[in-house]
Order: structure tokens, then sequence, then C-alpha cells
């Protein structure tokens, strides 16, 4: 396998990776990703009083004039929510607060006390409006958005696809475990570690395979987790309960043509529960899922010596 050279940098709450095939274009490529994350960290986040995405869900339901990388964000998240029938939908963002997760996570205490949780389906996403000519979101009165299932993914495949054009290089780009490549591989691929979590310590149970296009995501309810009382919480809320969704799986691996169609079958797949490897299967995803109980199941052409700690191996 050729070598490969790579930056990091803490953003967005999580670490960012770039990955780089030419040592020469690894400054270039970093300094342009970096542009892409804070970018979208103006217009997206949940957390920054400052954000484009704060000031959107506190219209009270009149149109708002946004910037493109916002509403591109909001419209892939409308997009994942007609592909999966509902299961992934923007509009969790009310649930999430209620749930305890109304803050940068490295902020939300890991314990505390008991939380009665509200049993009630998310409003539909179908109500929110989108004007492209006008560029503005309208959101209904009450209705608060989250895009953590589709915007850092969508960033990854836009920012992973400009470091390649700029520096005409092969190039992935690691946003916290939603990963997009661009650009021709190294020899032998790109070498991913999944684990758990995206912080995982390099010795942490987990397994390695070898990408040479596409995305790569890994959706799960290990990583951020929190406790009130004796109910264990995450932020994987199942928009027809408006709680964290009761999955069967500790985290779903899903590889595909984008960053952002694996992070939106991945999670998904975590909100269907026993249900996700046939509706992988039927849509030609290759998948690893890991459950509860740490047995892991593989759909598609996911390698089957690809599921527990062992040496590399390759995924299409």
């Amino acid at each position: 396998m050729s070598a490969t050279f790579s930056s990091t940098f803490p953003a967005i709450g999580t670490t960012v990776s770039v990955v780089v095939a030419d040592e020469r274009a690894l400054g270039e490529a970093t300094e342009l990703v970096r542009a892409h994350v804070e970018a979208l960290d103006r217009a997206a986040s949940r957390f920054r009083q400052d954000s484009e995405l704060t000031a959107l869900n506190a219209s009270t339901g009149r149109p708002v004039t946004v910037s493109w990388t916002l509403f591109v964000a909001v419209e892939e998240a409308l997009s994942a929510a007609e592909q999966t029938y509902g299961l992934v939908s923007p509009t969790v963002g009310r649930a999430l607060e209620l749930c305890g997760y109304d803050r940068d996570f490295a902020q939300v205490a890991p314990t505390g006390p008991p939380l009665r949780l509200r049993y009630r389906r998310v409003p539909g996403w179908r109500r929110l409006r989108l004007d492209r000519a006008a560029r503005t979101v309208t959101l209904p009165p009450g209705v608060r958005i989250d895009l953590g299932a589709t915007a850092k993914a969508g960033c990854a495949d836009r920012a992973a696809l400009a470091a390649a054009a700029l520096t005409e290089a092969g190039v992935l780009v690691n946003l916290g475990g939603d990963l997009a490549t661009a650009g021709p591989a190294p020899q032998g691929g790109w070498a991913v570690r999944i684990a758990d979590t995206a912080d995982a310590p390099a010795d942490a149970a987990g397994v390695t395979v070898a990408i040479t296009d596409g995305g790569l995501a890994t959706s799960g309810t290990a990583g951020r987790r929190w406790a009130r009382g004796d109910q264990v919480l995450h932020h994987i809320i199942d928009p027809a309960t408006g709680v964290p969704a009761a999955s069967c799986w500790r985290t779903v691996t899903v590889a595909a043509e984008t960053c952002l169609a694996a992070n939106v079958a991945s999670t998904a797949s975590v909100i269907l529960g026993r249900a996700a490897p046939a509706w992988l299967a039927e849509r030609r995803f290759h998948a690893r899922l890991l459950g509860e109980d740490g047995a892991a199941v593989a759909v598609g052409d996911w390698p089957a010596d690809a599921l527990a700690a062992h040496p590399m191996a390759r995924v299409a």
C-alpha cells in the first residue's frame, strides 16, 4: 500500500482529518477543507448563537434568506427525508433539546437527574418550504431543525472534490467518521479504521478496510450517549416517537457512492433496527452492522473477514 500524508485539526465538535496521496498537496488541501468546515459551522451549527441555523430556528414561520451553504444543507436534509420516507428527518431539533442535547456535546453532562421523555411524532419534514430562486427557507411555527444527519457528510463530499480539483491529487476528508474521497486513490486504496467512536484510540476494538472511491460513514449509539436517571440516551432520534431510537445496532457503517448517501443510510439503519439489513440489501449498499451484543452482520460486498478485529480487508 502506498504511503499517504495527513493533517488533523479540531472543528465542529469533532476531529477533522485530511489525507492525501501526494505530500505536496497536503497544505493546500488542508486549508481548503478548513474553509469548507468553518463555513458549515457558521451556517449550520445548532449550538452557535451567531449561526444562520440558530436564527432560522427562531424565525417563527417567516421566510428567511440564507446563504447557499445553509440552503444546500437544508435541501440535502429534505432529500434524505424523502429518500428514507421520513426515517432521517431534519425536524428533530426540538426533540433533541428535550432529551438534553441542547448544547455542544462536550458540554452535555454525562449524567443527571431523571428526565421525562415526550413520546410524540416529530413535525413532518414536508411542512418546510424552500424557495431556491429567492434562497429562502420557511419553518412552520414551533419547528426547530437539526442537520446533524446530513450536513457534515455533504460538506465532506464537497470539500474532498474541491481539494482534489485544486491540488490534482487524491484526497480523503474525514469529518468525525464521515469520509469522502476524490481524485486517484493511493495504490491499495485508502486505509480506514472503523471503531465505535470517531475519537477511539488506535488500539481500540475495530476493523480496518480499504476503499478506492466514494464515501464511507458510520452512525451509532455508542459515541454520543448520556444518562438521565437510569435512562441511557443518545443522539439518533426516531421521528416516529420523538425519542432516541431503540435500536439493536451499536454502530452501522455503510459504503456508498458519496459520503452523504452513506451517512443517510447508516442513520436510517440505526432507526430501522432489525429491518436494516434487508433495507440496505434492497438498495444495494455495502455495510457492516455491529449489534449491541457484539455480533456483526455484513451486507452487500462488505468482506466477511472485515467484521471483527483482523488484518485489513477491502470493501467496494
